[in-house]
């Protein structure tokens, strides 16, 4: 018979971090449950007595049982260096703290140190009384957005033939700063995660500032508290498609916008232009979720809470007991659950460490992150099951609705993914799984005529990708700053890598350059990946779940929820009974403003070399480690028993049919596409347009690396220059891509036939002459480079170029 002793001894964590993991017992425990023959130990298939049961190999069990030991030796790990780091800087805090009590002056010091606390009590918690009656006011009604900017109203959404809550605002430029109105426009789209629009606009140095101060006309697309009833995630799309349309209605002389996503704005902003492909320009998806099932082992626990509250089936329970809305302040209480630390003690302390100056960033941001937004069932249960449990989207099997597929091949326009390493809530697996998922190789996002760039940061966390300052000086600067000339880009897969060559502060100045990457080398940079596997049964599960859920206990739900016990609901909810009791609805806190102003008028803070003042940040920093130590065994749990619960061989066939990608079918001839057909079939068809485009393609190619100075000339080029001044931009885009599939499919004769595209020798000087003008300095030329502009000058039968007849020289002497 099975003994439950066997098996449990192998789902201990704790015994298993005192003893390696033995995985032929853990085989010996699932052979005890499942009547599978133990004699196939070398990956052959096991015969099961049950013909219910689903073949299943037996190594699959020693994977299994060798997985849980990984995940176990990951936390360990990262416990015991934090543990090592820790035990390093307590020693010497304690050390400073130490000898900072062996003065004379204690009994001053201290008397100093209880008049300072006291009087950061009370300015702590005017603060928190100001954090309180904004949080008052948004309840009420008040839709103000956090936006530092003045804006003002262009399309109201509620005002569109399928209304939502969403609007669209134009930014005002600021005193001093002028804006082209035939300048690219940018349209930022703020994430509707639970709080409301304006982080990507929170301060001066933000992604609004980067666009408007580079004299873009710059629009935001806000949102209100509550959604308009009975809205969708397909209404959604199709307001944010007429904000565009409107955008370029305002400014018909300019490039199509730039779409700017952040977090969930980024997977909106993918949305949009995968269904609306003709009408958007470059799509930026800042810290944006679009695999989520994508990952590592031991990292990044927020993927796995999916997979233990119950899949779809818990949000639509909310919002059925939300009586047809769902709290935005459930999902702000998940973010907050990964840092405990943060959430419960180092923002609080950090505000109550430097009160005279630290209020206004946190009321500003506190006003940003418990302000609580909502939705209706039909847009948080779209987002579940397409995009957190199902992972549709990132499988490319999403429907907005049933008139509407949603495929990111389908996406015209050039996509930048700005990624970040030290983000726990988009790691960079999430942000770039889906290019796996959906392309084989880089030579199919060729043939598909799409240009991927992506740029990884090292450490910044997911807010800052929105938020900090110095991302906003660097990354996002950069970013709109290459989007002038990103289109002249040949297609294919790149990662933008930002280099600061040299000053300070706004003096720094970048070097910026798009190098050539394959699939495998960009997973390989965000850490690799995970198996879709366990997530798949997840996501099999959710959707038994919800069939029984809307059979069974729906009806009843709906029933008993009114209006009233709604908001009784929403009021009791922690987040937001906290933030009622610090207002100024709370008759203790009414006296709190009057004592802050006469504490302000007598001020007298503490010296920071102060012992007291010393040993209390030393013991701040004491608590924070121990709620850190409390994540980081609050993380293994969740992936020890997710894996748990969802790696076990049987669990995860039940979703098997789920677990694949687009990019795991067979994939068709590329060849056979009617746009490499068209293009190879016009190989010796052209004039000296296509030629010099052609001939700039052989360039870049024998670089593997574009420079942004040269990606420039060749756009100051494009857009200056006869006969590609005239051209309409789609114009130009079509023959950019038509030509790069002919030099990659078909390099020789390509090469071969450049003298019937470019007829006339001085037509052919003057197109190796614009050539080695974007090429630019013959210094910073690679052999490579050098050597295919030899073969060019060769191809159009020209005998030398200037360029040439010096490189030759210099070799020569050489």
């Amino acid at each position: 018979m099975f003994d439950v002793a066997d098996f449990t001894k192998y789902s201990d964590p704790f015994k298993l971090l005192a003893q390696p993991l033995d995985p032929k017992g853990v085989f010996d425990a699932w052979a005890r449950v499942l009547p599978l023959s133990r004699t196939a130990t070398n990956g052959a298939e096991s015969k099961p007595a049950d013909a219910g049961l689903p073949d299943i190999k037996v190594d699959e069990y020693a994977d299994y049982a060798k997985d849980l030991e990984r995940i176990l030796q990951a936390h360990g790990w990262q416990a015991s260096e934090s543990a090592l780091s820790n035990i390093r800087k307590n020693i010497d805090a304690w050390t400073k703290v130490s000898g900072a009590f062996m003065t004379p002056m204690l009994g001053k010091h201290w008397l100093d140190y209880l008049l300072d606390a006291s009087q950061r009590s009370v300015l702590y918690t005017d603060a928190l009384r100001q954090r309180g009656n904004l949080f008052v006011e948004h309840e009420e009604g008040s839709d103000k957005t956090v936006l530092s900017w003045d804006h003002e109203m262009v399309v109201d959404g509620t005002k569109l033939a399928r209304p939502v809550n969403y609007s669209l605002v134009r930014i005002i430029p600021p005193a001093g700063v002028t804006v082209r109105e035939d300048g690219r426009p940018y349209i930022i789209i703020d994430p509707r995660a639970g709080h409301g629009s304006g982080i990507g606009g929170f301060k001066n140095e933000s992604e609004v500032g980067a666009a408007i101060h580079q004299g873009h006309p710059t629009y935001f697309v806000t949102f209100t508290r509550l959604p308009v009833p009975g809205q969708t995630l397909a209404d959604v799309t199709a307001a944010e498609a007429d904000f565009v349309r409107e955008v370029r209605r305002r400014h018909p002389e300019s490039p199509k916008p730039v779409v700017i996503g952040n977090c969930q704005g980024g997977w909106a902003a993918m949305l949009l232009a995968a269904t609306n492909p003709d009408i958007t320009g470059p799509v930026v998806a800042n810290g944006a979720p679009l695999s989520y099932w994508a990952g590592q082992k031991g990292k990044n626990p927020m993927r796995y809470l999916g997979g233990l509250v119950g899949g779809a089936t818990t949000v639509k329970l909310l919002s059925d007991l939300g009586n047809g809305q769902f709290d935005g302040a459930s999902l702000v209480s998940n973010f907050e659950r990964l840092s405990p630390s943060n959430t419960w003690w180092s923002k609080y302390y950090s505000l109550w460490d430097q009160v005279d100056t630290e209020v206004p960033r946190f009321v500003g941001f506190e006003r940003w992150w418990g302000s609580f937004y909502y939705m209706t069932p039909a847009e948080i249960s779209w987002i579940v099951e397409n995009l957190f449990v199902g992972n549709r989207l990132g499988r490319g099997c999403a429907n907005l609705n049933e008139r509407t597929h949603v495929d990111l091949r389908n996406i015209n326009s050039p996509v930048i993914i700005f990624a970040s390493h030290g983000d726990n809530i988009t790691p960079p697996q999430q942000a770039l799984g889906w290019i796996a998922d959906h392309y084989k190789d880089v030579e199919e996002i060729r043939a598909r005529g799409q240009r991927i760039l992506y740029t990884l940061h090292e450490n910044v966390g997911h807010l800052g990708i929105f938020v900090s300052s110095s991302v906003a000086k660097k990354e996002h600067d950069q970013i709109i700053s290459t989007l002038k000339a990103i289109e002249a880009l040949a297609p294919g897969l790149y990662e933008m890598v930002i280099a600061e060559v040299q000053g300070e502060g706004v003096e720094r100045s970048f070097k910026v350059a798009f190098a050539e990457r394959s699939i495998e080398q960009m997973m390989e940079q965000t850490g690799g990946d995970d198996s879709n596997r366990p997530f798949a049964a997840v996501a099999r599960f959710s959707e038994i779940g919800t069939e029984l859920y809307d059979l069974t206990l729906r009806p009843i739900v709906q029933a008993i929820s009114n209006e009233t016990s709604a908001k009784l609901l929403a009021d009791t909810s922690p987040m937001r009974m906290q933030r009622w009791l610090e207002s100024d609805r709370n008759p203790l806190m009414q006296p709190v403003q009057g004592l802050a102003e006469e504490v302000r008028k007598q001020r007298r803070p503490a010296a920071d070399d102060n012992p007291f003042r010393m040993m209390e940040r030393a013991g701040a920093g004491l608590v924070t480690q121990w709620l850190d130590n409390a994540r980081d065994m609050q993380n293994a749990m969740i992936e020890w028993n997710f894996h748990l619960l969802w790696g076990a061989p049987p669990v995860q066939a039940m979703g098997e049919r789920l677990s694949g990608t687009v990019s795991e079918a067979p994939r068709e001839d590329l060849r056979t596409l009617t746009s490499v057909q068209d293009a190879l079939d016009r190989i010796e068809l052209g004039d000296f347009a296509d030629g010099v485009i052609r001939m700039l393609i052989f360039l870049a190619s024998s670089r593997k690396e574009v420079r942004r100075s040269r990606l420039e000339r060749s756009n100051r080029m494009l857009m200056a220059t006869e006969p590609f001044a005239s051209m309409k931009a789609k114009h130009r885009t079509r023959m950019i891509h038509k030509e790069s599939l002919i030099v990659g499919y078909e390099p020789e004769a390509a090469l071969a036939a450049l003298p019937k595209l470019i007829l006339s020798m001085e037509d052919r000087r003057r197109a190796m002459a614009l050539c080695e003008e974007i090429a630019g300095s013959r210094d910073e030329m690679s052999p490579e480079t050098l050597a295919m502009l030899d073969r060019l000058a060769q191809a159009l039968e020209l005998e030398s170029s200037p360029l040439l007849d010096e490189t030759k020289t210099l070799r020569k002497i050489a």
